[in-house]
């Protein structure tokens, strides 16, 4: 998990605090971009969670195939 999250760590980040601060320009309410902001960051950790277990899901299937 961790090598694709810091595969994407920096591209994450960048859309992470523009949407953030493109809310806060919007809204200006700093609880609302602080909500969006904690809520993406636990979408990113999630979003790598579940690619590292699809990567080995599909890798699994590969072997597999290839034992046959």
């Amino acid at each position: 998990m961790l090598e694709l999250y810091k595969k994407t760590f920096v591209g994450m980040q960048i859309v992470i605090c523009s949407v953030t601060g493109a809310v806060l320009v919007w809204r200006h309410l700093w609880g609302l971009a602080a909500l969006f902001f904690v809520t993406m960051q636990v979408a990113a950790l999630l979003g790598a969670l579940w690619g590292n277990r699809l990567k080995g899901k599909f890798q699994r299937g590969s072997d597999q195939a290839t034992a046959r």
